[in-house]
């Protein structure tokens, strides 16, 4: 973290840049000074009501005079605490605007290294923080010190000897609270790293349920989650610490001052030297400095707080966006793609593609194959651009897709994998997904027919508008794998990956699937990573990686005469179930 994030600057510029409303900061903060005035108005009335007091003084219209005051106070505080509490609502939503723009926008290799719970809870828990310093500490803050001004300069008048005397204990004050407040904000620091991480670890175990139950990992989870409530609960106590020693502190510095002035002031008034109505002013005057006082301790726990989930929110908004916001949109039908001397690495001691040179003409379908972890599913993420390349470059046509904005490049690749990725959802909104709006049900029905899922589809009593539940779990494998074959036919993509969709499927769903695939293939440049010898046989190249290398290009039956590994490979790993195949081809 770097130094200038200490201070109070960060803070500053990040608040004023979310387009503070300011005719809104500006009559709520101004609603708020004249509460505050007109309370310092209230000790001079009842001094004048205790020094001339008597019954006959009490008239009908100096009591509805008080009354109308008081009412006309609580109506300007309560649209001076609306108002405040608007503009703190206000600003915390447009930073979490920005942060879920620039989250969505950001690069796969981000997620990679970050837990989804824990930037879930930046954008949640750590706005939130923000917004309880504008809206509540802050409005309290600024009437507090207008408050305390104003009751200090009408006391100097009043008395200055009585005045000078209760100031003593502002020093001393501050003396005991500045190490607690530290201390506070480190506390606080611990408490918001600690709940990311918390909200990181419920989210990803609730997520994946099936795996938990089905590893029988309840124990397991339940001591690791156990575990993360007691260290919350660690800081939670230590922040109960803090307040517990503030609090009494201030009580004791408070019932000082009082007993100090009352017994100061009962001298005074017993010599004639003040009356009995200066001194019940006074009294009123000191708790409208006290109070503020012992709210600015909350307001400096709370702006430390503030300032450390401002660094975690100023970390993601100044984190560099996905390469290719910006760039040109062009058609790329009938266009070839070339892979030229393409390397790539998660960091630099871990290679992961070396030096890949392949292209695929129009409409033909390029195999990847080879033994598990050789970056076949690498170079998918490279050719969709999740990642980019250390080294060389991807063209279509003449044109390097860094070229092309993500989005026109994307929105011509329709993607299928094993495991068919699904929103929680309706089974129309994940046909629909990223598409724009007024799609028509004919439309829709016209692809799941071109993916045979259209028969399933109406076996449910809501048809189109069935819920698929989280990550599509109320579907089979199979009937997942055809929506994500319609939905690509919605899409028309010019390119299609396909990371062996039928690979995790039963023999009946792989025979429907497998007919929707070759449906969805015809006239496209399609890139298949193979498991199954079925699929390699039908490729018109089979590119053979192992260990981030090529090596060997070529048909299924030119590989076979030329290139050793990939025989053996074909004959014991592809062929479980595919003999009569490689019979066939042999």
């Amino acid at each position: 973290m770097n130094q200038n994030k200490d201070g109070l600057k960060p803070f500053v510029s990040l608040i004023l840049s979310t387009k503070i409303p300011k005719l809104a900061l500006i009559i709520g903060l101004t609603a708020s000074l004249i509460t505050t005035l007109a309370g310092l108005l209230v000790p001079v009335l009842t001094k004048n009501l205790v020094d001339g007091f008597s019954v006959s003084s009490l008239s009908v219209p100096l009591m509805i005079g008080i009354g109308a005051a008081f009412l006309f106070q609580a109506i300007i505080s309560g649209i001076s605490i609306y108002l405040l509490s608007f503009v703190g609502q206000k600003i915390v939503a447009r930073l979490r605007e920005r942060m879920w723009v620039k989250l969505i926008r950001l690069p796969v290799s981000y997620f990679d290294k970050q837990s989804s719970g824990e930037t879930v809870s930046r954008i949640v828990n750590d706005t939130s923080v923000v917004r309880d310093l504008i809206s509540n500490h802050f409005p309290q803050f600024i009437s507090g010190i207008i408050s305390i001004i104003g009751a200090i300069v009408i006391l100097l008048i009043m008395d200055w000897k009585m005045t000078l005397l209760m100031l003593i204990s502002v020093p001393l004050t501050l003396i005991l609270m500045m190490p607690l407040g530290r201390k506070m904000a480190k506390i606080s620091r611990g408490l918001q790293d600690e709940t990311a991480a918390f909200t990181g670890h419920i989210q990803q175990t609730l997520s994946e349920i099936r795996l938990m139950k089905s590893s029988t990992a309840e124990q397991h989870e339940e001591t690791k989650g156990l575990s993360g409530i007691g260290n919350l609960l660690g800081f939670g106590l230590k922040e109960a610490r803090i307040t517990a020693l503030i609090a009494p502190i201030m009580y004791l510095v408070v019932m000082i001052v009082i007993v100090m002035i009352i017994g100061y002031g009962g001298m005074r008034v017993a010599n004639g030297s003040m009356s009995t109505g200066s001194l019940v002013a006074f009294l009123l005057y000191l708790f409208q400095i006290i109070f503020p006082i012992t709210s600015f301790a909350m307001f400096f726990t709370q702006l430390q707080k503030a300032k450390g989930a401002t660094e975690r929110i100023i970390d993601i908004l100044e984190l560099p966006l996905e390469e290719g916001q910006d760039g040109i949109e062009i058609d790329i039908t009938n266009k070839p793609i070339h892979v030229q001397n393409v390397s790539f690495a998660y960091s630099e001691e871990e290679p992961v593609i070396e030096n890949v040179s392949f292209e695929a003409q129009p409409g033909e379908m390029i195999a990847f194959a080879g033994p598990s972890g050789g970056g076949k599913t690498t170079m998918f993420g490279l050719i969709e651009r999740f990642y980019e390349p250390t080294a060389g470059s991807i063209l279509v046509g003449d044109t390097p897709i860094t070229e092309l904005s993500v989005e026109a490049w994307r929105s011509q690749i329709g993607y299928v994998s094993q495991e068919s990725a699904m929103m929680a959802g309706t089974v129309r909104e994940n046909l629909c997904y990223g598409l724009p709006d007024g799609i028509s049900d004919e439309r829709l029905w016209e692809v799941a027919d071109m993916a045979y899922a259209s028969e399933f589809i109406k076996s449910f009593a809501d048809g189109l508008d069935t819920e698929v539940g989280e990550r599509g779990v109320k579907l089979s494998g199979g009937q997942r794998q055809r929506i994500a074959i319609a939905r690509a036919f919605l899409r028309d993509p010019k390119i299609l990956m396909m990371d062996e969709a039928t690979a995790s499927l039963d023999s009946q769903s792989e025979g429907i699937v497998q007919q929707a695939l070759s449906r969805l293939m015809e006239g496209r440049t399609t890139f298949v990573i193979a498991h199954r010898l079925s699929t390699i046989v039908e490729a018109d190249k089979i590119i053979f990686i192992e260990k981030g290398r090529v090596t060997g290009i070529g048909t299924h039956h030119e590989l076979t005469q030329s290139h050793n590994l990939y025989r053996e490979f074909a004959e014991q790993q592809l062929a479980s179930g595919d003999q009569e195949i490689i019979k066939k081809v042999h």
